[in-house]
């Protein structure tokens, strides 16, 4: 028993070996900043534990100063935030210099300083809430939503109903309470989409009409020539018995089959189709269109005889101003230039 106990103890002995105590003690005391989390050991190197074993003199250093680092941090301040305990850390000591200026803090929005007034706080709502009627938890909006007043199988009339106020009677007893309940609805979702754009707008820096939705561009002939066409098909025949109009164009945008070849044909026929391509193309001989070489034979006499006929037209008036031509030979045509 005596042997166990030893045993034991002498194994415990052990395991705290390994472990170093949190007490550090320093020839020169270290220059510890808790703001930047920084601490300056002034203490001399010892060369002769350097040489024997670099890595190891290192790691001791650098675990007593962290060590008497925290040491100073449990010593700060502490609050809970969160569930976690943060400590405070106190003002710099040490000037850190840096490339770029502090940025300035940011201001805050209308909404940030309505909601700091208001207490608001940033979180969302959860999805699921408990139904008082059903006694159960069911989604707060969407299908079988909780507190859903349109499943309601009876609603009360007002009893302020008939009543006249400001000669108008705004509640009437056979109005039909679920059809208004419903219209409202619909009201409020048109509104809120209203509202939705107009912040839309309002980011874009755009206008938008006070009622209604925003116009949408004036759409183009194809567009509307695709819409119509598309309308004539969305019946159960897809347009195989739509009536057309009197004076109604066939439309473009009608799908066309397309016919390929098959894959497995005549191998005659692709043999002679194939030759034929290769004659054309080793012969290069042109095809003659007769009708076009006859124009363009045509076309160029007469653009030569007109230029003929443009020739002797100024060479008759040069010869009718020339000194010393008593004979004229064209006598005629020089009385028609004198008239």
């Amino acid at each position: 028993m005596a042997d166990l106990v030893e045993k034991v103890l002498r194994e415990a002995a052990e395991k705290e070996s390994k472990f170093k105590t949190i007490e550090v003690e320093k020839e020169i005391d270290v220059i510890i900043d808790e703001g930047n989390l920084l601490v300056c050991d002034t203490n001399p190197i010892d060369f002769k534990l350097q040489k024997k074993n670099r890595e190891d003199y290192l790691k001791d250093l650098s675990r007593d100063n962290t060590q008497l680092l925290i040491n100073r941090i449990w010593q700060l301040p502490t609050h809970r935030e969160d569930e976690v305990v943060v400590a405070e850390l106190p003002d710099v000591k040490t000037l850190i210099p840096r490339e770029k200026p502090v940025p300035k803090k940011r201001k805050a929005t209308k909404w940030e300083e309505y909601a700091r007034m208001k207490g608001i706080n940033k979180k969302k709502k959860g999805r699921m809430v408990f139904d008082e009627q059903s006694k159960e938890y069911k989604p707060r909006w969407g299908y079988k939503r909780a507190n859903d007043d349109t499943k309601d199988w009876l609603i009360e009339v007002p009893q302020n109903a008939g009543k006249l106020k400001k000669k108008k009677a705004e509640i009437y007893p056979f109005e039909d309470q679920f059809e208004k309940r419903k219209k409202k609805k619909n009201e409020r979702t048109s509104k809120n989409e209203l509202q939705r754009l107009r912040n839309i707008a309002r980011a874009q820096k755009t206008k938008v009409p006070g009622v209604g939705l925003t116009p949408t561009i004036a759409p183009s002939k194809d567009h509307l020539g695709k819409a119509l066409a598309i309308a004539k098909k969305s019946t159960a025949s897809i347009g195989k018995f739509t009536e057309t109009l009197p004076k109604e164009k066939p439309s473009k945008f009608t799908g066309k089959k397309r016919k390929f070849e098959p894959n497995y044909g005549d191998v005659k026929k692709e043999n002679t189709k194939q030759l034929d391509i290769l004659n054309s193309v080793l012969n290069k001989t042109p095809i003659l269109d007769v009708t076009q070489a006859v124009n363009a034979h045509v076309k160029d006499e007469n653009r030569s005889s007109s230029k003929r006929q443009k020739t002797d037209k100024k060479g008759g008036k040069g010869g009718k101003g020339s000194k010393g031509s008593k004979n004229n030979s064209q006598p005629k045509k020089g009385k028609r230039n004198k008239r």
